[in-house]
């Protein structure tokens, strides 16, 4: 007859009560990430629909949402002119919207790609993408380049992508590891840069140049559905591709060895991801320019709120990258009116200071 000693039920019983803690832990964590997403999504709506309404054109909150509601088929006319109506459905709307799928885009990104390269710094324009489609714009504004055929955004996605596809052959001859992979982007963008610097001392004039600048600071003024349209296909695909590939993004947050032992392909997982981000980015710089401090600076904040799991990363940085984003583009666009600040000295200005108060708070705990 066997016996069960006293110092065995206590083991017994300090077990199932930390089991029964971690499954509580889990628990909280998922219903904390799930409260996060949806009070990010209300305020993500209620954004778009306040940020609409800001504008120098004197129109009334009524006006703006009577034009919506008319063109949404929920609401009759409101008796705003055919200008009126252009400004809120043809400008303020896909400008706001865009403000939102490139702050979701850029987070996303930054939020793979500091866990894919295990570096905290890493952003969407560490590949070279962001200089790359610098060069290519500056080519079209100041050379016309393409003016006629691709326009300023065809130009920058051609740049952006033979910008990665030049740090994509420069990391594979290095050898193709992650440490290649920063250093490589690092030397690329140091090289589109350069060639941007030269083309606009040479060949640009002063007005010209006050145009480069402005576009390479980030803007949203040249918003139009077709950017919405093209930004939120892409940006849906790469957080299918993302999302699907959450387990292994957990496991590369504990090296490439540990991530292959479990049985990923890391090779073919690193290249997917690498070319999703730098596609989703290309996209966003396209149509927006370079806007810094979004890919950075978010998805700490969203780690400290619902921890690193990506299943619960990727969709709340993407919510708290387009809330961040259209609220920084309003005051970009209404702070010094009828004057524009360009949006990347807005976040740069917000994301300085809050990227400090991250850091302590990350050494603190």
């Amino acid at each position: 007859m066997t016996t069960t000693t006293p110092t065995r039920r206590s083991t017994d019983r300090s077990a199932t009560a930390r089991d029964a803690g971690l499954v509580g832990a889990l628990w909280g964590r998922r219903l904390l990430a799930l409260g996060v997403c949806l009070v990010a999504s209300v305020a993500l709506a209620g954004s778009i629909l306040l940020a609409v309404t800001f504008g120098p054109a004197p129109l009334s909150t009524t006006q703006v949402w009577g034009v919506l509601a008319q063109h949404l088929g929920l609401g009759a006319d409101v008796g705003v002119s055919r200008l009126q109506d252009a400004m809120v459905w043809d400008l303020r709307l896909p400008r706001t919207l865009l403000a939102a799928l490139c702050g979701a885009g850029l987070s996303v990104c930054g939020a793979v790609l500091q866990s894919l390269l295990r570096n905290p710094l890493a952003e969407p324009y560490l590949l070279g993408v962001s200089s790359g489609a610098s060069t290519g714009a500056v080519a079209v504004i100041v050379l016309g380049v393409g003016m006629g055929s691709i326009g300023l955004s065809g130009g920058a996605f051609v740049g952006a992508l033979v910008a990665f596809a030049v740090m994509l052959g420069l990391a594979w001859a290095a050898g193709g590891t992650t440490d290649k992979v920063i250093l490589a982007g690092i030397a690329v963008t140091q090289m589109f840069s350069a060639i941007t610097s030269f083309v606009v001392m040479v060949a640009a004039d002063a007005e010209t140049t006050r145009g480069v600048l402005f576009w390479l600071l980030g803007s949203l003024s040249t918003a139009s559905w077709t950017d919405v349209t093209l930004t939120a296909v892409v940006l849906a695909l790469v957080l299918g591709v993302t999302f699907g590939s959450a387990s292994a993004l957990d496991a590369f947050a504990f090296g490439e060895r540990a991530a292959a032992g479990l049985g990923i392909s890391v090779t073919r997982t690193r290249a997917v991801l690498l070319i999703a981000t730098a596609l989703l980015t290309a996209v966003v710089v396209s149509s927006s320019g370079a806007i810094g401090f979004v890919g950075l600076v978010l998805p700490h904040i969203a780690r400290m709120l619902v921890g690193p799991r990506h299943r619960r990363l990727l969709p709340t940085v993407a919510l708290l990258g387009a809330v961040f984003l259209v609220w920084v583009d309003t005051l970009a666009r209404t702070l010094l009116a009828p004057q524009e600040i360009p949006v990347g000295v807005v976040t740069a200005i917000v994301g300085v200071p809050v990227f400090t108060i991250v850091l302590i708070r990350r050494k603190r705990s």
